[in-house]
């Protein structure tokens, strides 16, 4: 993370803020008003370092991954294509270690976001967990309950969800590390839904370079970051939330887990990254992984050319197709493939190569010029669909399919 904040510093893209900043509500309320570039805080609570938008635009996504900023979701899906040939190392040391000490959440800038928040939240933090042999590292909201507890969000049946429920049907506890400033395409991986156990495998594709991970008091390997949280999680349980989320909106109140820190792990003056929930970046990071599963999925019923999910669509909600069509009914087939690969997607737009899929008045036309209602949509009523969609009743929503081509 200190090497890509040199080099946005160096692009001129970063924007560095030397005075005292809140962490409650000032620092987000900054954060929202620059949420296209990068915020350097060097004194969050007259102390700490944060940096906030760290990958705050497909531009930026792009560079990093060493491709063109309309090519990403083809080139993840070939990516992954090549996971087994990620290179994972265990090492004997890592920078993180320059102080271990005991947990104090006190002692870490973890912002307040928003008024209705049901508390401070680490946003940017990467859960990795072993069992079995198995290591998963995912994404999570975590709320701080007192100095040495978090409760987390477990989404089932999400690999580290079922992680958990397997420990605790063994009578164990779950033990945990949770690295905050990593390598901005760990963060990507740990995003992405992949076989169990590849994330840092697939971080090593990515970032074309072999991943290097260190192992934590309780045995869990983590990867070199500015701060690692070590811990457990047990049985214990408390309310999570209120938390804004993807779409701008908070999402339910629900008993989640509890995480109990053993040891806390950092480099001297480390900088905390923190997400901005319902930010550029979080949309980005939770959404964009969706793309090329959308791709491969399209590709086995149409000559998939590329897939975006839309900014208009909080990067998860809708997404546009393009295909370079054959013959009637490819779109049709397109469109119930996306809605399989996706399930969170409520409405699919499939549109001709002609089509510029990153320009929301490119894809307004050809529905205006393209599409006939009667004959060209697909509706689906009474299917379960995301859980972050503040309009859905129950879980349950209403999925539109719409052939735009000509």
């Amino acid at each position: 993370m200190r090497s890509y904040i040199d080099r946005l510093r160096e692009s001129g893209t970063l924007i560095e803020i030397d005075r005292s900043v809140s962490s409650s509500y000032e620092a987000a309320s900054i954060g929202l008003k620059h949420r296209h570039r990068p915020i350097l805080f060097h004194a969050i609570d007259g102390m700490h370092r944060v940096i906030m938008n760290a990958i705050c635009s497909r531009a930026m996504l792009a560079e990093l991954l060493g491709t063109k900023t309309s090519n990403i979701a083809p080139f993840l899906a070939e990516i992954a294509d090549n996971i087994e040939g990620g290179e994972v190392r265990i090492t004997g040391d890592s920078d993180t270690k320059e102080v271990i000490e005991e947990p104090n959440l006190r002692k870490l800038p973890v912002l307040r976001y928003f008024s209705g928040d049901g508390g401070a939240y680490i946003t940017g933090g990467v859960v990795v967990a072993e069992l079995d042999g198995v290591r998963n590292a995912s994404f999570h909201r975590m709320m701080v309950l007192d100095d040495k507890r978090l409760v987390a969000r477990l989404v089932p049946p999400r690999h580290l969800y079922k992680m958990h429920v397997e420990a605790l049907n063994r009578g164990e506890d779950l033990k945990v590390g949770i690295a905050i400033g990593v390598a901005p395409l760990i963060l990507l991986a740990a995003a992405t839904r992949v076989p169990p156990g590849k994330e840092f495998e697939y971080a090593s594709v990515l970032m074309n370079r072999q991943v290097e991970l260190f192992r934590l008091e309780n045995g869990v390997a983590v990867p070199h970051a500015e701060i690692v949280l070590e811990g457990y999680i047990g049985k214990e349980r408390a309310k999570e939330g209120p938390f804004m989320d993807i779409t701008g909106t908070y999402d339910l109140v629900r008993e989640e887990p509890i995480i109990t820190l053993t040891r806390m792990y950092h480099r001297e003056d480390p900088i905390y990254h923190a997400i901005l929930p319902s930010g550029v970046e979080h949309r980005l990071l939770m959404g964009v992984p969706y793309e090329p599963l959308i791709y491969r999925a399209v590709e086995r019923v149409a000559r998939v050319k590329n897939v975006v999910l839309t900014e208009g669509g909080c990067c998860y909600l809708h997404a546009v197709v393009q295909i370079d069509k054959s013959g009637e009914g490819e779109a049709k087939n397109a469109i119930i493939a996306a809605l399989a690969a996706h399930p969170s997607l409520k409405l699919v737009v499939v549109v001709d190569p002609d089509v510029d899929i990153f320009n929301p008045e490119e894809v307004e036309y050809a529905i205006a010029t393209r599409v006939q209602w009667g004959r060209d949509v697909v509706m689906i009523q009474g299917v379960r669909g995301s859980s972050l969609d503040p309009s859905s009743e129950n879980g349950l929503t209403t999925k539109v399919g719409i052939d735009a081509t000509r």
